[in-house]
């Protein structure tokens, strides 16, 4: 698979997905859980989240669903449900996805929402990268990490435009 990992299965995804949050973000006060039991469904079954991230200092909190498929197969029909089912949900979320087993509809569906999020940490990963870069943005986002979103940019100043002249 990418980066010399072996085809995972959707536990030892939740898991990747889950570590990377710890290790990166951990310093901003967040605390990691896995299999935290929320609510019910839309279809009343109890609901269980992958992974659950809750920020000390804010209070605040942000559920990820992890789905990876990495050969087509059946995962596809579950992704509509899963992004009704998260939309459903009364706090903040998204699902991660990672695998080449999507097909080209749902990962059309996947990539438009602002529900979803692309997401392969390396293991042991705690730095930005490509390919966790849409996952990051939404935590970001969501706890006010603003600092996350202008990284290396430089702010505007308004005596800028009078030193050029």
């Amino acid at each position: 698979g990418p980066h010399g990992i072996a085809a995972m299965t959707g536990g030892e995804y939740s898991t990747l997905v889950a570590v990377y949050v710890a290790g990166r973000f951990g310093d901003r006060g967040l605390k990691v859980y896995q299999e935290v039991r929320i609510g019910k469904s839309i279809i009343g079954k109890n609901r269980c989240i992958d992974v659950f991230a809750v920020c000390d200092r804010d209070n605040k909190a942000f559920a990820i669903e992890c789905k990876y498929q990495e050969s087509v197969g059946t995962v596809d029909e579950k992704i509509p449900y899963a992004l009704d089912d998260l939309r459903a949900l009364p706090m903040a979320g998204c699902i991660a996805y990672a695998g080449r087993g999507f097909s080209d509809g749902v990962l059309h569906m996947l990539r438009a929402s602002p529900h979803a999020a692309y997401c392969l940490p390396h293991t042991a990963q705690v730095h930005a990268s490509a390919d966790t870069r849409e996952l990051d943005h939404l935590l970001a986002m969501h706890f006010g990490w603003w600092d996350l979103l202008v990284a290396g940019r430089t702010p505007v100043s308004a005596l800028a435009l009078f030193n050029e002249s």
